[in-house]
C-alpha cells in the first residue's frame, strides 16, 4: 500500500516488527491473538493483520469490523469462517484449510470456529487500525431492560443468561465452562469442515444452519507519528 504520511529520511523509520511480541489477547498457550498495525510498524501503510491461534472448537467470537474488510488465510489446521450477508439475510459458512482464504466485506457480522487443534489463521485488513465491535460487549453493555423491552423477554432470565459475560471475550468458550456443549455446535463445524471448499463463480452458497447471536469498539492504538 502507498505510504504518503511517512518521511523515509526520518530516524524513526521502521521496516521490521516481531508479531510474536505484539499480543492482543491470550486465552491460553494454544488460543491467543497477536496483532500488527501501524503503531508497531510505521511504514505499514493502510494494512494490518491479526495472527490467530486456536484449538479445536474454539471460536473467535461474533463481531464486526466497522472500518475494514478482512481476508482470512489458513496457515495450518482448518476453520469454518461464517458471516451474515446483510443484503440477503443469509448465513454463509466457508471451510478453509492451509492455503485457502475467506473474504469478509467491511461491516459484516462474522466469526471463525477452529475445526481441529493447532489451527493458525492470518487475518489481513485494509485499514491500519481495524476497529471491532464484539458480540460480548453488545450483550453485556446493552441494559437488560432494553433487551427485554425490545424483544419481549423476561428481564431477569436475560440477566441470568448473560451474567457470565463480564469482559470482552475475543476467543470462547472459556476453559472453565462447565455446561455441556450443544452437540449441534460440534456438528456444525464438522459438517462444513468436510464439505468442498470451492464454490463455482456466481453460485450462491447459503447453508441453512441458524443460531442466535449476540457498544463499545476495540481498536489498535493510534500511531504516535
Amino acid at each position: 500500500m502507498a505510504v504518503s504520511y511517512m518521511d523515509f529520511t526520518a530516524p524513526n523509520v521502521q521496516y521490521f516488527s516481531d508479531v510474536n511480541k505484539n499480543r492482543l489477547f491470550t486465552g491460553d498457550n494454544q488460543n491467543y491473538i497477536n496483532s500488527l498495525g501501524r503503531n508497531n510498524l510505521n511504514t505499514l501503510g493502510n494494512v494490518s493483520l491479526l495472527d490467530i491461534y486456536l484449538s479445536k472448537g474454539k471460536v473467535v467470537e461474533p463481531h464486526i469490523h466497522q472500518n475494514a474488510s478482512e481476508l482470512v488465510y489458513c496457515i495450518s489446521g482448518s476453520a469454518v469462517v461464517s458471516f451474515i450477508n446483510p443484503f440477503t439475510k443469509k448465513l454463509i459458512n466457508i471451510s478453509i484449510t492451509p492455503g485457502q482464504v475467506a473474504n469478509i466485506p467491511q461491516g459484516w457480522w462474522h466469526y471463525e470456529i477452529a475445526s481441529e487443534d493447532h489451527t493458525h489463521l492470518l487475518a489481513i485488513f485494509d485499514a491500519p487500525y481495524p476497529e471491532v465491535i464484539l458480540g460480548s460487549d453488545i450483550l453485556r453493555l446493552t441494559p437488560a431492560s432494553i433487551w427485554a423491552h425490545t424483544y419481549c423477554l423476561d428481564e431477569n432470565e436475560w440477566k441470568e443468561a448473560v451474567s457470565p459475560i463480564t469482559n470482552s471475550v475475543f476467543i470462547g468458550p472459556p476453559d472453565d465452562c462447565n455446561r455441556n456443549v450443544d452437540s449441534s455446535v460440534h456438528d456444525y463445524y464438522q459438517q462444513y469442515a468436510t464439505q468442498p471448499q470451492y464454490v463455482q463463480p456466481n453460485q450462491q452458497y447459503y447453508p441453512t444452519y441458524n443460531q442466535p447471536y449476540y457498544p463499545q469498539g476495540h481498536h489498535f492504538p493510534r500511531n504516535p507519528y
